[in-house]
């Protein structure tokens, strides 16, 4: 029972609806079972199988999940049985950590080129709030890898004596962090999540001075971990299997002017040979010059004043070049090499409607990456790109309307979660909250559609039961959209959650389906009991 203060005079009573698993639930339950009280391992093997998509799945796997289960709610019949109860068995459902909606491990092909796949990227990676006055840290950083970010982004500045490296917002009040110990927290938590590559994009805003700190700080971090590229830039990406537990440095090349090098004097005078040899085997720094070499506070190396840095040295670190190019430039596809470029979301919004087939064509070597917020997405680490994508012989032509090739139906049984993740008064100050959920598609234009569940009142665990049916032309590139709103009468409604899930890697059946703020964190409780089915 939940109680509301409405005024002085009196007090509004709630009572709190049990978590009721949904019907079919039950009735998945009775069929697998025959009508028994207790669920097998193999009776567990084949619900997996015929109604969770999982085709793979062993008695081993079965067995193993039903020891999870019992370790998890009992202390003392995990000894005494190895079959669940239909309680049991709803937990699992309902469980993020045991029953999500795609296949725990990659099982694609990683072996195409880098620009093949789709990779969660984060943005301003190291901000802890907002663009303009919040704090920078690596605390955010490590949030992101730990959560399956492969791209992690670092805007550098010079620090306010012109002799160390800053991150942080450029041109704004936020609080710098030190490259150093952005590099650190990367080099230390970059495979938690995933064994694949790890790529920092710099937006660097140096002197080539600081440039150079910077490719030493990155050498001597990262060591065998840093990934050089080639002599010659190659026209394609190595692929996520050549590159596993690589960390890749992605930015523009610094300008080779005379200007350049008249900031870099007094290299030895071996150097122009030294910089014939691969990047991997030859010195940032020529320390064999000096026998005072020591590593300051800093995490720099100190130098006599008779030794300089090597004017490659950044340029050698560079394995994915940033190039600045015009968008012609890129859909014709001219830039000769493999290069990351960046596009607004403005340009390549207005490039799609007037030259979508083009631009497709353009970026099949190149890896782009585009500004702008985009919504926290399940599953999606590193995804491989359709075919009609990165085939030079067939070019998808996003404009053109193609036959509906499946249809997805998603039913929203409930959601739980708001009341141990949130106060009694987030939403309502009165009364307990009224969700509704709105669930979409996004993608190609044929196939984006939003609708919108019945709102529940005063309900901390709605109860949806609602089926909808999405008819799709193009399920590769379609993404299922899901947000719960708490509605009121008299401002705008409350926001409970959000996810994006990639269709092409949903398992059918009935799992749980965890929700993120807008900034992309997870709720600790926060999850939806959906049922996916491809008709």
């Amino acid at each position: 029972m939940g109680s509301y203060r409405v005024c002085l005079c009196f007090t509004r009573r709630f009572g709190l609806i049990d978590l009721e698993p949904p019907s079919e639930v039950r009735d998945l339950f009775k069929k697998y079972t025959s009508g028994g009280a207790y669920m097998a391992p193999d009776q567990l093997r084949r619900f997996l199988v015929e109604v969770q998509g999982g085709h793979e799945t062993t008695i081993a796997d079965a067995e193993k999940i039903v020891e999870e289960v019992l370790n998890q709610r009992h202390h003392i019949a995990k000894f005494t049985r190895k079959s669940l109860t239909f309680d049991d068995f709803f937990y699992y459902l309902f469980s993020v950590d045991l029953n999500p909606p795609f296949k725990s491990q990659i099982h694609q092909d990683m072996t195409a080129p880098l620009s093949h796949y789709f990779i969660y990227t984060g943005h301003n990676s190291y901000l802890t709030g907002n663009q303009l006055t919040s704090d920078c840290s690596d605390k955010l950083i490590i949030k992101a890898l730990r959560q399956g970010v492969r791209v992690i982004e670092l805007d550098l500045w010079s620090n306010s004596n012109k002799d160390g490296i800053n991150v942080l917002h450029g041109r704004t009040l936020t609080t710098p962090v030190d490259l150093l110990t952005c590099l650190k927290a990367i080099k230390d938590h970059a495979f938690e999540s995933s064994e694949y590559p790890v790529i920092i994009t710099l937006e660097d805003h140096l002197k080539p001075r600081l440039q150079a700190k910077a490719a030493q700080m990155i050498t001597q971090t990262f060591g065998e971990f840093l990934y050089y590229p080639p002599s010659v830039y190659p026209e394609e990406f190595p692929s996520p299997e050549d590159l596993k537990h690589k960390i890749l440095i992605s930015t523009k090349p610094p300008k080779e002017c005379r200007q350049a090098e008249s900031d870099m004097v007094n290299v030895s005078s071996n150097s122009s040979e030294r910089d014939l040899e691969h990047p991997s085997q030859r010195k940032i720094i020529d320390m064999s010059e000096s026998e005072h070499d020591e590593i300051n506070g800093n995490g720099y190396i100190s130098q006599d004043k008779s030794q300089r840095f090597e004017p490659t040295a950044y340029k050698s670190v560079i394995a994915i070049p940033q190039r600045k190019c015009k968008l012609e430039e890129a859909i014709k596809n001219d830039l000769g090499k493999a290069v990351r470029i960046s596009l607004s979301e403005q340009k390549l919004e207005k490039a799609v409607v007037s030259q979508g087939q083009d631009l497709v064509r353009g970026m099949e070597k190149c890896s782009g990456k585009c500004t702008g917020c985009l919504e926290p997405m399940e599953g999606a680490v590193m995804s491989k790109k359709p075919d009609f994508l990165v085939d030079g012989n067939q070019v998808f032509d996003p404009k053109v309307k193609l036959p509906l090739k499946t249809k997805l139906k998603v039913k929203i049984y409930m959601g739980d979660g708001w009341r141990m993740d949130f106060k009694k008064t987030h939403f309502d100050k009165y009364s307990p909250p009224d969700f509704y959920t709105k669930v979409g598609i996004a993608g190609v234009p044929a196939d984006e559609t939003m609708q919108m569940t019945a709102i529940k009142d005063d309900q901390w665990i709605p109860i949806w039961n609602e089926e909808f049916t999405f008819p799709l032309t193009v399920p590769e590139l379609a993404l299922l959209r899901v947000e719960v709103h708490e509605h009121d009468n008299d401002k705008k409604d409350d926001f409970g959650g959000q996810t994006c899930l990639p269709v092409s890697e949903l398992r059918s059946g009935v799992h749980a389906i965890p929700l993120y703020s807008h900034k992309g964190e997870k709720y600790n409780s926060v999850k939806l009991l959906m049922r996916f089915e491809f008709v």
